[in-house]
């Protein structure tokens, strides 16, 4: 398990990252979520994603990865609608 397990501590720390990135931005802008729905969502949508990553960085099928990469774009998508 010794690269893909490699590949899953990697995504896992790039999606904290990214959150914490985030979560400073909207800090800095002053924004702070007062929707507790839209804040359920958005959580969803990045444990969506994170899952996504992960079953990316294991599998071996190139129509899988592509899928998957697909995927992701929408999630992203509808994060941003958020």
């Amino acid at each position: 398990m010794g690269d893909a397990g490699e590949g899953l501590v990697d995504a896992e720390d790039r999606i904290q990252q990214h959150l914490a990135e985030r979560e400073q931005e909207r800090q800095r802008r002053g924004v702070v979520s007062q929707d507790p729905e839209r804040t359920r969502k958005l959580q969803s949508l990045q444990l969506a994603r994170a899952e996504l990553e992960r079953q990316q960085a294991v599998t071996q099928s190139e129509i899988r990865r592509e899928q998957i990469r697909q995927a992701l774009a929408d999630l992203d998508r509808r994060a941003a609608e958020l």
